[in-house]
């Protein structure tokens, strides 16, 4: 019997989506969900929905919720972090005030300026967490969900010395879609990745052991196929691999796509695929809607899906519990896993989960010139979280003159002037240190 804590469960259907991956998970028969948000209403959506879905599934699991952790921290085995602090508040200010500034932003939750105040509003909150967690289950392994998801394992690493592990579905999906372009199952594929979140990279690429880059260089030709992912084929065309995420995403990760007005027009696309303010203008929409559809849910107004979806998190505890082994990639502090990436970062790498535990494979070395735009952003990184922990006002506004995006745009004096005018814009949700 396992417990699994969520905290930030009031994202009731991503919640919904890990409850029901356990439920259908053969090797995990009994245990407890423990869910934990601060926001009450949406906690008790989700605690609704866990119970209806343990009814539907027939599966001796129980579910326990409260607005204070400390209540169900206590025996916890895995430990699920998704929380997403005053987003909804900051998400026009993260975008909007950057593009005053000529920082154009589709996503701009993981990097950028955007990224950035995501990361200083939801750390000390982490933080928090983690101090807790020390104190009242020491012995539980944690999964992170919560982006900016370099920076949270990463500044987790530093406070605690607890396992964390992040977890993201990007380079999966990118096979998927690559397996999709070349009209060959994605199980047929084999694959070597590596990198940072978000901007990890497909190193080798193979169906049935021959390799597939050059009909990909031939899809890329077609511009009816470029069209679904510009700037990704663009990227891999120019430097010779396929990044693993989105098109807007990627475009935000790099200095090449986004700097000037008629870049923007030539490559980036409606949607994931580079369209600006895609996710400002989208995502409040996408939560209350999300919401709306669990609730109709509960009342039978439509189905309640339950299928197993790609997830990591079930696969790695089915495997802990069962020892059955499975492959993920996972995010995790570079101990030699990729030897040209600096040891005091984290790292997006293979591992494999038995029922000894989570163990990172070693990569090796990425080419030069794709490790170069990582260690960007891992030192991008180690500014943030040395800013968090340290309290350091100076450092958060040195890692935005880092960043490849702001810094392909503004100068110096600019990218502070953004920074304080960001800082004072969201003043009431950030640490009091980062005042103007």
């Amino acid at each position: 019997m396992v417990k699994m804590t969520i905290i930030g469960a009031g994202s009731a259907e991503f919640s919904a989506e890990l409850m029901t991956d356990v439920l259908s998970s053969p090797g995990l028969p009994t245990g407890t969900f423990a869910l934990v948000d601060i926001d009450p209403v949406r906690l008790k959506l989700a605690h609704d929905v866990g119970e209806q879905l343990i009814e539907r599934t027939g599966r001796e699991w129980t579910v326990e919720s409260s607005t204070d952790r400390t209540e169900l921290l206590a025996g916890t085995d895995y430990l699920i972090n998704t929380i997403e602090v005053d987003g909804l508040a900051n998400v026009r200010h993260d975008y909007d005030i950057p593009l005053t500034y000529g920082v154009d932003q589709c996503i701009g939750d993981t990097i950028g300026p955007g990224g950035l105040f995501k990361a200083l509003r939801t750390l000390p909150a982490w933080i928090d967490i983690l101090r807790d967690a020390d104190r009242l289950c020491p012995e539980a392994m944690i999964f992170n969900y919560t982006n900016p998801m370099s920076l949270t394992v990463l500044t987790g690493s530093r406070v605690t010395t607890q396992p964390i592990f992040g977890l993201c579905h990007s380079i999966t999906h990118t096979v998927e879609e690559l397996a999709g372009m070349l009209e060959v199952p994605s199980s047929e594929l084999t694959y070597r990745a590596a990198g940072v979140n978000h901007l990890s990279w497909i190193l080798d690429l193979r169906h049935k052991g021959v390799d597939v880059y050059p009909r990909l260089r031939e899809l890329s030709e077609d511009r009816d196929i470029a069209e679904k992912d510009l700037i990704r084929f663009e990227t891999m065309k120019h430097l010779g691999a396929f990044p693993t995420e989105t098109s807007g995403h990627s475009s935000e990760y790099t200095q090449f796509f986004r700097k000037r007005p008629d870049l923007i027009d030539e490559f980036a696309r409606s949607g994931y695929r580079g369209e600006s303010g895609f996710y400002a203008n989208n995502w409040p929409t996408w939560r209350s809607e999300a919401d709306d559809r669990l609730r109709r849910a509960l009342s039978d107004e439509e189905p309640l899906e339950i299928e197993r979806g790609p997830e990591y998190a079930s696969y790695m505890m089915e495997a802990i519990e069962t020892d059955q082994p499975v492959e993920v990639y996972v995010n995790v502090p570079n101990s030699g896993l990729v030897d040209n990436l600096p040891v005091d970062g984290v790292v997006e790498v293979q591992a494999r989960v038995d029922g000894h535990g989570i163990h990172p494979q070693v990569f090796g070395s990425l080419p030069t010139h794709l490790a170069s735009l990582d260690r960007a952003h891992m030192a991008f990184h180690d500014l943030v979280a040395t800013s968090v922990i340290g309290k350091d006002r100076e450092a958060a506004v040195h890692a935005l003159m880092i960043d490849p995006l702001t810094s392909a745009v503004c100068s110096l004096a600019e990218i502070r002037a953004l920074f304080d005018e960001m800082a004072e814009a969201e003043r009431d949700y950030l640490p009091s240190y980062l005042n103007p």
